[in-house]
């Protein structure tokens, strides 16, 4: 087959992902209302904001808005890591990013598999966080093993979408047809079932160990456990979920309410109590298994490393004067407080090199010669000849990432590991590096800068 009768991993990305979204609504229908919820909510902000608005349709993000999507997954070994990077890049989706969440108390370590190309972002910036289990920080050897034993029997992938990877690899790309039948075998990968694959006791042990331990290594697939619609005003969304019933957490996970929103914000609903059926000697026994949550997030500005430092550096200063890290109490006057010391306008963030911009030039500026405009950016920023736009994070808050998974993991769970971040590890698993989220962006930000003058 010619590449040209090729479909781009683009579009093979944005089929699966409305598959994704549309199996997930069946299987959570709970998941639908927050769909909605969301699309209210960003109606009402465009309507009332015309000035944002201008700006995400100027950037492209307008057209995004109602696809985009995260979710999250969790694998139990490096075959099933590395074999999850394969699928992810047949939809040109890269890992980025390196989260150890085991210092929060959740024995994983995390990478996002996403586009990195500004271009397939605009087209569909669906991303999956994608979590590796990791078995070592079980204490108990004799379930360590055991633990180890039931995943190396399973495989979470069909005959069909290994052959379809391994046809990509081996061609180059996808034709309509294979496309379609990549996005239903890849499906069941992500597809809930309520069949554990353990007896009761053992996932009682397991689930003793860690409940995210006993979600992965009980079942026969990995499960999506959320997907996650994204709205431009959280503390409307939050509010809004809670008028409809809905179990919102206390707090909304990331920085405090900004007139320029930064990184990114999240909150979510408990995880369902959902029915399950183990095996015994004589008859499934039946019991029941909490994982599967919904989740909002609202996006904003990617900081850089000054940026992110002074983010870090406030974020911990709020958690630490409530005593332990805590979010309790009065922790959102704290997380106020505390981020009074970081600028919230973009003139300033841009200035003091806190945060990326995607530079364009307006009619203005296109109607000199490149010789006219060769000027820096905050002149032809200030002439009206250039824009400058925040460049969305695309990314995830390892702090963020493990207060969603706690909070869905139930309340006992806050017991501590030692911070134990081992990267190269988990690139071994993965077989390959994961991209620097700071690399991306400037390269993003330097791109745009350069065609101010071209």
């Amino acid at each position: 087959m010619t590449a040209d009768r090729f479909v781009s991993s683009d579009h093979i990305r944005s089929l699966f992902s409305q598959a994704m979204s549309h199996m997930y609504r069946t299987e959570v229908p709970l998941y639908g209302t927050l769909v909605e919820l969301v699309g209210e909510v960003n109606a009402d902000v465009l309507a009332a904001q015309p000035a944002l608005a201008e700006q995400m349709q100027r950037s492209g993000e307008r057209d995004r808005l109602d696809v985009e999507r995260h979710g999250a997954i969790r694998v139990g070994t490096a075959r099933e890591l590395a074999t999850l990077g394969r699928l992810f890049a047949v939809m040109g989706m890269q890992p980025v990013g390196y989260y150890d969440l085991s210092v929060a108390g959740v024995p994983v370590h995390s990478t996002a598999f996403r586009p990195v190309d500004g271009e397939a972002l605009k087209r569909n910036p669906f991303r999956v966080f994608t979590s590796l289990l990791r078995l070592e920080l079980i204490e108990d050897e004799a379930l360590r093993v055991q633990a180890a034993e039931i995943l190396f029997r399973r495989d979470i992938f069909t005959p069909g979408v290994l052959q379809l990877i391994e046809q990509c690899e081996r061609d180059g790309g996808l034709s309509e047809d294979d496309a379609w039948r990549f996005v239903v075998e890849a499906l069941e990968t992500f597809r809930w079932h309520n069949q554990a694959t353990v007896s009761l006791q053992t996932y009682k042990a397991l689930s003793g160990a860690h409940r995210l331990v006993a979600d992965v290594v009980s079942f026969r697939g990995p499960h999506i456990n959320h997907l996650t619609p994204r709205t431009l005003d959280i503390d409307a969304a939050q509010v809004a979920m809670q008028a409809r019933g809905l179990a919102a957490k206390a707090v909304i996970e990331g920085p405090p309410r900004r007139e320029c929103p930064i990184l990114l914000r999240q909150t979510s609903f408990k995880a369902l109590e959902e029915m399950v059926h183990f095996p015994s000697n004589d008859d499934n026994e039946a019991g029941t298994h909490t994982a599967r949550f919904g989740e909002i997030e609202q996006r904003g500005l990617a900081l850089t490393p000054k940026g992110r430092a002074l983010y870090d550096t406030l974020l911990a200063q709020a958690r630490e004067s409530g005593g332990a890290g805590s979010t309790g109490g009065d922790y959102v006057q704290r997380l106020q407080a505390a981020f009074a010391g970081f600028p919230d306008d973009h003139a300033t963030l841009r200035r003091e090199g806190l945060g990326y911009y995607r530079y364009a030039l307006t009619d203005a500026g296109r109607a000199l010669s490149a010789a006219e405009r060769d000027l820096p950016a905050d002149v032809l920023i200030e002439r009206g000849l250039a824009t400058a736009d925040p460049i969305v994070y695309e990314d995830f808050l390892p702090v963020s990432a493990a207060g969603i998974f706690q909070s869905n993991l139930g309340g006992g769970e806050q017991r501590a590991y030692a911070a134990r971040a081992n990267r190269d590890a988990f690139e071994q698993a993965l077989g390959a590096a994961v991209s620097d989220e700071f690399d991306i962006y400037a390269r993003l930000q330097a791109e745009s800068l350069a065609s101010l003058t071209v």
